[in-house]
């Protein structure tokens, strides 16, 4: 009875042993692979739902010049969101133009800003 084969803990001479080893490679394994699906999918589900950081591809606006506009006037007009500095620095950078320089009836190339 006591010397028998036949054991509950060797049942059908599986002799196998899951070390800790093993175990824990498996489950390291597991948060990899999720992980991964995550990270993978984070993205496009970000874009998908309208998430992002990411700055919005806007184009430049063209502006046409009246009589006793300045730069400051045209800022504040176009972006009144943003701080007037910024959009004039932005105009006269984009434009090579002097802001005392204006002239009526010239075009100026308004870069997106914010």
């Amino acid at each position: 009875m006591f010397g028998s084969l036949l054991d509950i803990e060797h049942a059908f001479g599986h002799h196998g042993h899951v070390g800790r080893t093993r175990v824990r490679r498996r489950r390291l394994l597991a948060l990899a692979v999720v992980i991964g699906v995550v990270g993978g999918l984070s993205g496009p589900v970000a874009n998908a739902v309208g998430v992002g950081g990411g700055a919005e591809a806007r184009s430049a606006r063209t502006y046409v010049v009246r009589p006793g506009d300045t730069l400051w006037s045209i800022a504040r007009r176009s972006s009144p969101s943003v701080d007037p500095r910024l959009v004039v620095g932005a105009i006269a950078s984009a434009n090579q133009v002097d802001p005392g320089a204006l002239v009526p009836g010239q075009e100026l190339s308004i870069p997106a800003i914010g």
